[in-house]
């Protein structure tokens, strides 16, 4: 049996094409974790997530908590939220929170970009498709009760 684990690795010029590209073809579930977001990324994101609950994919953000984002952001945090929240998006809140993954399906992205606020820094995604890459993240983030 082959073990090997297949991935890619994408930096800030590269991910968003490939990232949005799985989104769209979300069947089921979407997890997303980024502890900072952004008006200017969710106006990016919205109409994917939107199309993707009008087919009951089950979407859940998990963010830090309002009192932990800067006050120069929480704003659009707040505005953000309550988009994510009128969709029917699952909202969890994670104090201390900074871990940078999503899940889509049986694809698991991990590195050190926020997915939902990510401007003009430099930073690394790894794509893996595996189902048991998928499965041991959740368990292991504790996602896996949510599901």
């Amino acid at each position: 049996m082959n073990n090997t684990l297949v991935s890619h690795l994408y930096d800030q010029n590269t991910f968003y094409d490939a990232f949005l590209k799985d989104l769209r073809q979300a069947k089921s579930l979407v997890i997303i974790e980024s502890p900072f977001i952004t008006k200017k990324r969710m106006q990016v994101i919205s109409s994917i997530l939107r199309k993707l609950r009008a087919r009951n994919v089950h979407i859940i953000v998990n963010t830090k908590p309002f009192d932990e984002h800067e006050s120069v952001f929480k704003e659009q945090v707040i505005w953000a939220i309550g988009v994510m929240q009128d969709m029917g998006i699952d909202i969890l809140f994670t104090s201390g929170h900074h871990r940078k993954l999503a899940v889509i399906d049986d694809i698991l992205w991990e590195g050190s970009l926020n997915i939902l606020s990510q401007n003009d820094s430099c930073e690394i995604m790894r794509r893996i498709k595996s189902k048991n890459a998928v499965k041991e993240m959740t368990r292991y983030t504790g996602m896996n009760k949510w599901l």
